[in-house]
């Protein structure tokens, strides 16, 4: 099965593209309204984040599953209720944030959303529905069962590949042989990857031209010097995602 309109149109117009890491966390805490108003002021166009769920099953943007590394926590964050959860001081006066908020928050501004858990796949797929932001999202998750959830509950929506659908395409497409790379990747429309994955380095010339010709976009993570952007950018990649977005746009801007 190839990408729905809708999925591709998450692509559209062509890159290259960025993806603000949790938001522009450089005077904001990551993965907060705060980051996110950040990068948008910045000019990015994709925000990358993550998501769990509450005690009280609500899909919330969070990275870690506890609070240790962000508030000095010890708690889950699947044994908090929302209501707590929006009394947890991050800093600069933020606290966590449910995703529909985000994405009521930014109505002009598309979502890469990394589904951390399986309680978060059905608050997931109800925080994008409600507020009717299928074809701004791009889902994906480290697991293919929870990300093969959210796409069943979210027809059309774009996503990119799991751990399970990664390792096969990327032996294929080391391998040139692109109807093999083209069937584990089918219904996907990117590779969302660090520079080199299972000991295969990734960011050559010969596997981004590959990858494309198995139909598929290659987003690589994480990206934070301008040098090693616009190198990457000369071999062909199509997206970074990056912590420090507002130095990634300012290089795309000075190569067009």
């Amino acid at each position: 099965m190839s990408p729905s309109h809708a999925a591709s149109a998450y692509l559209s117009p062509a890159g290259p593209r960025v993806f603000a890491h949790r938001g522009l966390a450089v005077d904001a805490p990551e993965n907060t309204l705060l980051a996110f108003a950040r990068a948008v002021a910045a000019g990015v166009s994709y925000i990358e984040t993550d998501v769990h769920a509450s005690a009280d099953g609500i899909a919330v943007i969070a990275h870690d599953p506890d609070l240790t590394r962000v508030a000095g926590s010890d708690r889950r964050v699947d044994q908090l209720t929302l209501a707590e959860l929006e009394k947890v001081e991050l800093g600069h006066g933020q606290a966590f944030c449910t995703l529909a908020r985000a994405l009521d928050a930014f109505p002009g501004t598309r979502f890469n959303i990394d589904v951390k858990s399986a309680d978060a796949v059905s608050p997931t797929i109800d925080a994008v529905l409600s507020v009717g932001a299928t074809k701004r999202v791009l889902v994906t998750s480290f697991d293919e069962r929870r990300r093969r959830a959210v796409v069943r509950g979210l027809p059309g929506v774009a996503s990119s590949a799991s751990a399970r659908r990664l390792a096969p395409a990327l032996l294929a497409t080391r391998l040139g042989i692109t109807p093999a790379a083209r069937l584990a990747l089918r219904g996907l429309v990117a590779v969302q990857v660090p520079e080199k994955a299972a000991g295969i380095a990734i960011a050559t010339p010969a596997m981004i031209r590959n990858f494309h010709a198995a139909g598929v976009e290659v987003h690589v993570w994480t990206v934070n010097e301008p040098a090693r952007m616009s190198e990457l950018l000369d071999l062909g990649v199509d997206g970074l995602i990056t912590d420090r977005a507002d130095l990634a746009l300012e290089v795309v801007q000075q190569r067009s």
